[in-house]
């Protein structure tokens, strides 16, 4: 595909220098191609124009450089307008499970992408709801836990016409993206990150809910006690008793920009591919 890259943001792990030297290499590069650069704060680049998170929407961007780890993806991924594509690049972070290059590929990273030899890997993204009230939408996982840890609630979980009421300590629903994040941590699949589908993850359910891969339905979920709704392990919201939980895929998906195709590119970065997987 033709490059049409003129307008670009960087988008940081916080407090990180690891990253910040990635950053600052990134906009070197680019500078030097006479590309505009944009720095979202709280980091600030020598020759890149600082900007607020929620300014980049009123920017055209064509690319978005998120350079940290996985967090800092997910994050960009909840900052960047409509379907803003972005390089994620593993430079101070663990695993990088989302990530395409590391620090040390930067300079190949950038001329490959600039003689326009890259393709879009789009992922579903999903959004929840409470009275109208829209949160922002996430690439992994939604989390609704229980905020009294001494009771456990009966959660109502309305899908597909049916209705499921478990006693439990909460719930992750899941992308096929997030499905190597909370779910898995608690016993979830791991799904080909390019499925249209959802994964419901039970949290010690009493009667031992089973694990459930479901189509990108309406989801409705309401708890007897107050809960906590979790977006991508980032960010926190309160969720009073009885109040219901309206979950659907976000009208757009998340668009990584891509150098190198993969097969199971989540398993392999977990390290499986290792152990012959």
């Amino acid at each position: 595909m033709a490059p049409n890259i003129r307008n670009v943001a960087i988008i940081t792990k916080i407090g990180n220098s690891e990253a910040y030297r990635a950053a600052i290499k990134v906009a070197t590069l680019l500078n030097m191609r006479n590309i505009k650069v944009h720095s979202v704060l709280p980091f600030i680049i020598d020759n890149a124009t600082p900007i607020r998170p929620d300014e980049l929407k009123d920017i055209k961007l064509d690319l978005v450089f998120a350079i940290g780890g996985d967090g800092t993806t997910l994050r960009a991924f909840r900052t960047i307008p409509g379907k803003v594509p972005l390089l994620s690049i593993n430079s101070g972070g663990h695993r990088g499970i989302l990530s395409e290059i590391d620090a040390d590929s930067i300079d190949e990273a950038v001329n490959t992408i600039l003689a326009g030899n890259y393709f879009y890997d789009c992922r579903i993204r999903i959004q929840a709801s409470v009275n109208g009230k829209l949160f922002p939408p996430v690439l992994n996982d939604i989390l609704i836990v229980r905020v009294n840890l001494t009771r456990t609630p009966l959660l109502s979980v309305m899908l597909m016409g049916d209705e499921i009421k478990q006693r439990m300590d909460g719930i992750v629903i899941s992308t096929p993206t997030g499905s190597t994040g909370h779910s898995f941590s608690v016993g979830g699949p791991v799904l080909h990150e390019g499925m249209s589908c959802l994964i419901l993850t039970p949290i010690a359910s009493v009667n031992r809910m089973p694990q459930l891969v479901i189509p990108l339905e309406e989801i409705l979920i309401r708890s007897t006690h107050d809960s906590h709704l979790i977006l991508d392990g980032q960010e926190t919201f309160k969720v009073h008793a009885d109040e219901s939980i309206n979950i659907l895929r976000f009208s757009d998906d998340a668009v990584f920009l891509r150098l190198q195709k993969k097969g199971m590119r989540q398993l392999t970065k977990l390290g499986f591919s290792r152990f012959g997987f």
